[in-house]
Parts: C-alpha cells; structure tokens; sequence
C-alpha cells in the first residue's frame, strides 16, 4: 500500500509544501532524463508476492505481526490486513535461467513464511480472493497495527464521505457498502516489474497496455468474493471499489479513480505518465521535507525522489511506472498488477514470463501500436478479460474480433517465445513455463476455472460455507504438491474439515436471501408470504431496512382468527401485531452463543442486525447441519 506518510492531519500549506515538492521532483527526473543519467544498458525482472494466512479450516488467520515477529529477513512485510504478507523478492537480471532463479526464490520465501506460520497454527495460501473470506473479515480490527494504513483509511474514508459500494456482477451479484478501505485486504496479486530504458520506456509502455487483456484471461484466478460467483478476475472491480473516493457528480462529468488502465497512449516519456496523474489526481499524504533533488545532483548523489515516489504509490495503475536506484544508479520499471496470486508458484512464474515475453516480443514486432488500435479498445479488452477470462473476446489489432484462445495460442504466445528467446533464455527455460500456459489454455483450466469447476461438482453437498472452505483447503493441499492448476484434481467436500471449522459465526450460515414486510402492510400479506415461502417468522423493516419488529406465524392465525368476529372491514397493520423488540444477533455472534440465546429466549429464529439494518436471519433449520455433523462425530 505504498511508503509511509508522515503527516496525517495536513494543513493546506503542507498539502502546497508537499505539491512543490512533488513538482521539483518530477522537475529533477526530466533533468536526469536529459542528462542520461539512467541505467541503460541493464535488464532485471523483479517480483512482490503477496499472500493469505489460513486457519486449519481456510478461514483468514490475522496473526501477520505475529509471525514476521519471527521472520528474518528484510524480503518480508506487512499488508493492509493483518491476514497477509507480503514478500518483497530481491531484483533478477534478466537472463538465461532468470525464471528458474525466480522461481526458487518464490519456494525459498515462501517456505520459510509457512514455516513460521505454522509455528502459530496458520498456514500460507496464494489465491487472488480467499474464499472464505466474509464481511466481518474486512473489519478495522484486521487491520494491521501501522500508522500508514490507519491514515490511508482516515483520508480515503473522508474523501468518500465514510462508504465504499462495491457493485460486481456475474453469474451471481453483489451489492454491498463497507465503512473501510479494508475491503482492499481482500484479495492478493503477484506483481511483476520489467526494467526498462529510458528511450524505450513510451513505446514499451504502450505495447504491455495493448498485451495486458490477453496475458490477463490466460492467468484469471479469482471468480469469488463473499460467496458469489462474479468475474472471473474479480480482483480487478474489488481493487478500484474498494478504495474509490469518488463521489457522484452532476451532468456527467468524469471523475479519475485512482484505480485505473489508463485514459491515452503514452506519447514521449514515462513524464508522461507521471503529468497525468499529478493533473488528474490529488495527493493524498504529505511527508516530511526531502531533501532538495537538485542540490544531491549538484554533489554528485542520485535523489530518491521521495515526493514523487509516496505520491505515485497512491496512484494505482495496472500498468506502473515506477522509479528506483540500483548500485546508484536510477533507473525505470514498469509494473505489472493485474496478475493474481496463485494458483501456484510455477504457475505464477509461468505468468511472469508470459507477461514479459510478450510485452518484449510486441516491441519488437508491433512497431507503432498507437497506429493499430485504438486505446478504448484496449480498455474494452482489459474489462472483458477481467469479467470473462478465455471466454471473452477482443479487438485486436488493425480491428480483428477474436476470442481470447485463439489469441492467445496463435498469437500470444508465439509472440513470448520469439521475444524470450531473442532475449536468450534457453528453449528449455520456455517450453517449461509457456508449457504451462499452453496446457492451461487449450484445457480451459485457468485457477478461476478450477475454482468453478470445484464448486459445480460440489453442487448439493454440504452448505456452502462448507464448500468456500473447500476450495480454499483444496487449493493448499494442491498448491503445496507444486504442480500447475491445470493437472489439478477438482476440490472435494470432505477437504472442508467438518463443522468445527465452519460453523463458527452466525454470518457463515445465516440466511440473507429475506422476504420481508412493512410496519403499515396488511397482516394478510405477512399471512401469505409465510404460506408461500414456508417460514414462520416474517421480519418487518423500514424504508432504510432497519429492522423495527418480527412477525409469527402464532400472532398472524391470532390475529385472523380474531377478524373472523369482527363485524365490516377492518384492514390490521402489521405493526400492531409485530414483536417490535424481537431477540437479534450480530453477524459475528458465535454459533454457541446463538443457540444459547435461542433457547433462553424460546425462540426458533433470529433476526441477524448490523448497525440497526436487517442483514440476515438465522433459524434452527439453519442450524440443523451443526447439530447433525455433532451427532455422528458422537455416534462415530
């Protein structure tokens, strides 16, 4: 989430300290670009790799402090949720065995972090979105104990008026609003970086945002969030909602997010891209002042451009450009963000080298790209393949329609394989990672694929909770083994771990698909609706769906058995004959709790109520499975 921001209430002539600085940065990088002062000759690849940590049922296991406590290294740091890691891999030159290089830092780090991780009963999971994830998850309480990401949450919070609305769409939808950025903790990527020159930097720039859509529908892995069933990428729409300030404006106006692909082409510079930004977004932090980039010039010292680097890291492009200095000598990257994490680490580094092979093979055989296509269209592309993965399909270039495999196999990757190989990576070194992508996309088995397939064949086994739990202890046991997604074996329900896991929160079995009534509403409606839905409690709520009462089946035959005495049409409202001081729960409210509660209270159901609004109900139907899977651990 970027460097630490040492301000976090700012007076305007901080913002406006803050702003000249950003702009003599900005100034100072043109000089050093005229000056050729950048690394020029050298080609690196680098990586950061962000992860879950599970509990032995996969549910989110927010122990990070606690567990980079006992790491040793400075490869290794926190993330927004205390449920994540992030490992910071050391850069790479780029060369013959650079992707077996990396791919043994991968399991090197990663084995270590599982090793601690274990050592406080959790364990390490690379996934895009954590199945099991639930609302309560992205609460402050997970976030990680650091000022910076408290005062990312306080600014952001203030610039969206306090609300995030998530708003996705798939073969299910949701339809949520969060009161934190925390909603970003939900979901983990494997970005990639490319150093590149300067005088290549535009073009380069332009060829990886035409190369991202197809790179993305073969790498897709994160089709759920909250138990739906969205895009096939879903990270994509959660990483531009979950942290968008922007609010509704009038006649249409078009308003940036800081979560973007890009509005133009890149025309001259990676100055290009940094004015953009600056003119379309504000800063958001100010830190303390740096020193004066040219005056480090004058005495010989490349600056750090720290101005410019806190404020880039809050501007978040899938493409990025980024500055840094190696041996002291400053040089550029672009970033790759759209990759997920997972499904395993070959199959990320088989995405790595797709991604860098073919933005270098595009360079080299595309020529102008702003002259074959057009840039909405390159837009249009990133979106589909985020919401359709290999199903989609693209414009391509010079206006061809094509479908995301045929793309991809005919083109893309003959495209990656030129450009590693005039790189000189080893024809050994390809066909083991492009393999990959390869079997991947002529079997359709992408990690989001898996995931759907696994969550088909479970299809009227167990509850679902019980098979989000699966898929996320599915994909760890396989993911561990190190073979591809694509020779993966479908999840299974008894890989859940029982109920003990499962059931431990109202929220993860609590009905939310509700019928409900108003106060002023015909007791025979409520009648009715308990008829055809087969329920003996009915909710009332409000206009803003707060729940002000519960009606029963006992008080609804009471009242119209009473009807039948009464003499002309009287028209009873619901609100006479409501429990308007019904037993609630909260979402987390433990099972052991709520039972309690219904049974003190004689009572078969529980409206569930989060700040005042009705969000579920629980009944003794829906806790019927715990009772059963109790039983037969007893009879067993």
């Amino acid at each position: 989430m970027g460097r630490e921001p040492t301000r976090t209430e700012l007076r305007p002539e901080e913002i406006r300290a803050f702003t000249k600085g950003l702009l003599t940065d900005l100034q100072a990088l043109e000089s050093m670009l005229l000056r050729d002062l950048f690394d020029t000759g050298t080609r690196r690849i680098g990586a950061e790799q962000e992860l879950f940590l599970i509990d032995l049922g996969g549910r989110p296991a927010p122990v990070s402090i606690e567990i980079l406590e006992d790491l040793v290294g400075e490869e290794f740091t926190t993330e927004l949720a205390r449920f994540n890691l992030e490992i910071n891999l050391p850069p790479i030159g780029f060369r013959a065995g650079c992707f077996g290089e990396l791919e043994k830092q991968l399991n090197r780090l990663v084995g270590i972090a599982r090793e601690r991780a274990r050592e406080h009963d959790a364990e390490v999971l690379l996934t895009g979105i954590l199945p099991t994830l639930i609302p309560s998850d992205a609460t402050l309480d997970n976030m990680t104990p650091r000022q910076r990401f408290r005062t990312l949450n306080d600014v952001m919070s203030q610039l969206s008026g306090g609300s995030y609305r998530l708003q996705i769409e798939g073969a299910d939808e949701l339809n949520f609003v969060h009161d934190s950025v925390m909603l970003e903790g939900c979901n983990t990527s494997f970005q990639v970086h490319l150093q590149v020159a300067p005088d290549e930097f535009a073009h380069m720039y332009n060829v990886t945002q035409a190369i991202t859509a197809p790179v993305l529908a073969a790498c897709v892995n994160s089709p759920l969030l909250f138990g739906r069933r969205l895009w096939a990428e879903t990270r994509i729409a959660l990483f531009q909602q979950s942290i968008d300030t922007r609010r509704t404006s009038p006649h249409l106006r078009e308003v940036t997010p800081r979560v973007r692909f890009g509005e133009r082409w890149v025309d001259t510079s990676v100055l290009d891209v940094f004015r953009e930004d600056i003119a379309r977004i504000p800063a958001l932090f100010a830190a303390d002042r740096p020193a004066d980039p040219f005056e480090e010039l004058e005495n010989g010292r490349i600056p750090k451009l720290r101005a410019l680097q806190l404020y880039n890291s809050t501007v978040y492009r899938w493409n990025r450009p980024c500055y840094g200095i190696t041996n002291d000598k400053p040089h550029l990257r672009i970033e790759c963000r759209v990759l997920p994490a997972g499904p395993s680490i070959v199959d990320e580094v088989a995405n790595a080298a797709l991604w860098i092979g073919s933005v270098l093979g595009a360079a080299e055989e595309y020529g102008d790209i702003k002259e074959r296509v057009r840039f909405g269209d390159l837009r249009a592309n990133f979106r589909a393949a985020a919401r359709r993965g290999l199903s989609s399909g693209f414009t391509w270039l010079d206006g061809r329609i094509v479908s995301a495999p045929r793309l991809i196999l005919d083109e893309v990757l003959p495209l990656a394989r030129r450009g590693l190989a005039g790189a000189g990576i080893s024809a050994l070194e390809i066909d083991r990672y492009l393999g990959i992508i390869e079997a991947r996309v002529e079997r359709r088995r992408t990690g989001a694929g898996w995931l759907r397939h696994s969550l088909d064949a479970m299809a009227g086994s167990g509850t679902r909770v019980e098979r989000m739990a699966a898929l996320a202890v599915g994909t760890l046991n396989r993911q561990t083994n190190g073979a591809p997604c694509h020779e993966w074996d479908l999840a299974e329900i008894e890989e859940a771990g029982g109920w003990r896991y499962n059931y431990a929160r109202v929220e993860q079995f609590m009905t939310t698909d509700l019928f409900t009534v108003r106060a002023d509403e015909l007791v025979d409606l409520a009648a009715l609706v308990m008829d055809w839905k087969h329920v003996r409690q009915v909710p009332v709520e409000d206009d803003d769906r707060r729940l002000v009462g519960l009606v029963s089946y006992g008080a609804v035959v009471r009242e119209l058995a009473a009807a039948h005495s009464r003499q002309g049409d009287v028209w009873v409202p619901v609100g006479e004959i409501m429990d308007s001081n019904p037993v609630t729960v909260s979402p987390e409210t433990s099972t052991l709790k709520t039972l309690r509660a219904m049974r003190e209270h004689h009572v078969t159901s529980c409206p569930v109520v989060k700040d005042g609004r009705l969000v579920g109900i629980v009944s003794v139907d829906d806790l019927a499975p715990i009772l059963d899977r109790m039983l037969e651990e007893a009879d067993a």
